[in-house]
């Protein structure tokens, strides 16, 4: 009887472990708020293009510049595009940067500070000391000077991202690795002749995921803010492609001609985006009682 305790109870311990996260998230109201408001805008952007189809590489300057209506629900820009259709369609580009140069920037962030923290020491010493000099230069400063140097296509703007956003992510993991390389499991692995990277990728890597996933949804938000800064500045995707902060930057002198529709809209869509990415970011944080490191 014994020995079958043993062998079902920890499977049944082990399940309610890993369902009591879920219940954390699920109690925190705008945390949930914050994920369904995501699944929204996901739904709004890559299926509402299907149900709501508009042109929005040609213009019209037959529509140009018309308040919202009953053909128009937000308007026309000032080619014809209709505002609508080009907010499903900046949105698009939009999340699309931002949840891939989050999750680059994480995967990077990750891999340095696992590294880092596994080997101690002098490469330790020098890993940090990089980070420490990418961390005093200013994310925007190396992305408006990579804009300028060339011009960005949508691939390229969440490599740049990625490369600059890495390192916030890789001093959360060091500090997690820190820890955990002094595990008995780890020191158990190590006495029976197993290697570093299988110490990383079996035990620190898994026992980190509840740092790593909350690392990659900040990251997620702070890159669709890096991205909507850049193309407001002109220096982001190129048209006929747009994003969410080219939308902002094409409408804002309109804006003073009282045409509130083309800039209202995605200016909403950013900050209720990220606000969302962030609620769900403090959710995941107290679900997984994971506590802000830095």
């Amino acid at each position: 009887m014994s020995a079958v305790l043993r062998t079902t109870t920890p499977p049944v311990e082990a399940a309610a472990g890993h369902r009591l996260p879920l219940r954390r998230f699920a109690r925190n109201r705008l945390a949930v708020a914050g994920l369904a408001a995501v699944i929204l805008f996901l739904l709004f952007c890559f299926v509402g293009p299907l149900l709501h189809s508009t042109d929005q590489t040609h213009t019209d300057l037959t529509q140009v510049n018309l308040a919202p209506n009953g053909s128009h629900w937000l308007g026309t820009d000032a080619v014809g595009h209709d505002e609508l259709g080009r907010l499903m369609y900046g949105g698009k580009v939009s999340l699309l940067v931002g949840l891939a140069a989050g999750i680059l920037a994480t995967v990077i962030g990750t891999l340095w500070g696992a590294v880092a923290g596994y080997a101690g020491g002098w490469i330790d010493a020098v890993m940090m000391r990089v980070v420490d000099a990418g961390i005093a230069i200013p994310a925007l400063f190396i992305l408006l000077v990579v804009s300028a140097i060339t011009t960005p296509d949508t691939l390229g703007l969440i490599v740049v991202l990625g490369l600059v956003s890495w390192l916030v992510p890789s001093r959360l993991i060091r500090a997690e690795t820190l820890t955990l390389k002094n595990r008995d499991y780890v020191l158990t692995l190590r006495a029976i002749g197993g290697t570093h990277g299988r110490a990383i990728a079996r035990h620190i890597l898994p026992n980190s995921v509840s740092t790593i996933v909350v690392a990659a949804t900040f990251q997620v938000a702070d890159a669709i803010l890096l991205v909507a800064y850049v193309s407001y500045l002109g220096l982001g995707v190129q048209p006929p492609s747009t994003d969410w902060g080219g939308m902002l930057s094409a409408g804002l002198t309109a804006a003073y001609s009282g045409r509130w529709w083309l800039i209202v809209p995605p200016g909403l869509a950013i900050i209720l985006v990220v606000c969302a990415f962030n609620a769900i970011g403090d959710g995941l944080r107290d679900a997984f009682d994971v506590k802000g490191r830095g």
